[in-house]
């Protein structure tokens, strides 16, 4: 099976590290530049003290042309307008496509698509990129997989040759394990970007964990949570077991870079509105993290 993997950033590169054992697979970039630096040097995969270097195919991201059987497009939720864009502006169209963003605003944009399969991802590995060609897994979790449009079979075809060092689930229902993720995210990241904390400080701190608590109950209201005491089970086994690790938006803030704030509270916001119900720790946690994005100038 070949396959596009479009963006290079963590999980561009730990997607490609993995699955270039098991499929064809060419990497295509933002610049030139990283693309030059991996295909001269290769791709690094660092776990634990272990690292692997794999050679594969590179280009930018300009000449991508879609003759791939699959691609997974790993790019953050606000930079798919210009992608989705680039497929429907292709002659040929594009049979299979999996994204694997987080939170759950970039739905919407997905109708737009002229694509027969378009299948939904939610990550739950730890990734960092180091620099540009070399990336470190340090949470090991698992791929889950649903159909947003389209059969089942590329993905049935996708799981089974997948590597089985990179395991991969398949899910019923593409909404319910968004929903999943999204909680945890909605959650974790905005709080440990504003308070500039480790995942694990959650839920070592009490006051920060009573700030948990409050933002998670509104949460479950707004989504109209069925089991809220799973989901926040869910949460804190998440902040103790990736206790060290620092969130996404966390590190995005850090380093000077755009959040995807907008496409989790943003999502969760709307909901609110949506359903005439109040938000108002939801908006005001959303507007700190918009705030410290101002402060840095909202740089991408």
């Amino acid at each position: 099976m070949n396959i596009a993997i479009v963006g290079a950033g963590s999980l561009g590169l730990l997607f490609a590290s993995y699955l270039s054992s098991a499929f064809s697979v060419t990497l295509y970039t933002r610049t030139d530049g990283q693309a030059e630096e991996i295909r001269q040097n290769g791709l690094f995969l660092k776990t634990g003290s272990l690292i692997t270097r794999t050679q594969l195919s590179v280009y930018p991201i300009s000449e991508w042309q879609g003759t791939e059987e699959l691609m997974i497009v790993a790019v953050k939720e606000y930079q798919l307008e210009s992608i989705i864009q680039k497929i429907n502006d292709l002659k040929n169209p594009v049979s299979a496509i999996l994204f694997i963003q987080n939170g759950m605003s970039h739905l919407e944009l997905l109708r737009t698509l002229q694509v027969n399969t378009i299948l939904i991802g939610s990550v739950e590995h730890g990734a960092v990129k180091e620099n540009e060609n070399t990336v470190l897994h340090h949470g090991k979790g698992v791929m889950n997989i649903a159909v947003y449009k389209g059969d089942g079979t590329l993905i049935r075809r996708f799981v089974s040759l997948a590597p089985t060092n990179f395991p991969i689930t398949i899910k019923d229902n593409y909404y319910d394990m968004l929903v999943n993720k999204l909680i945890a995210n909605a959650v974790i990241n905005p709080l440990t970007a504003i308070l500039r904390v480790n995942n694990g400080e959650l839920v070592n701190n009490s006051f920060y964990y009573k700030a948990l608590t409050a933002f998670f109950s509104e949460i479950s209201v707004i989504l109209n949570l069925t089991n809220p005491d799973e989901h926040l089970k869910n949460i804190i086994n998440i902040c103790k077991r990736t206790a060290d690790n620092r969130s996404s938006m966390l590190k995005d803030i850090e380093k000077n870079r755009r959040t995807e704030v907008d496409a989790i509270l943003g999502f969760i916001l709307a909901e609110a509105k949506r359903n005439g119900k109040k938000a108002i720790v939801t908006e005001g946690y959303y507007y700190l993290v918009k705030g410290k994005e101002k402060d840095r100038g909202d740089s991408d």
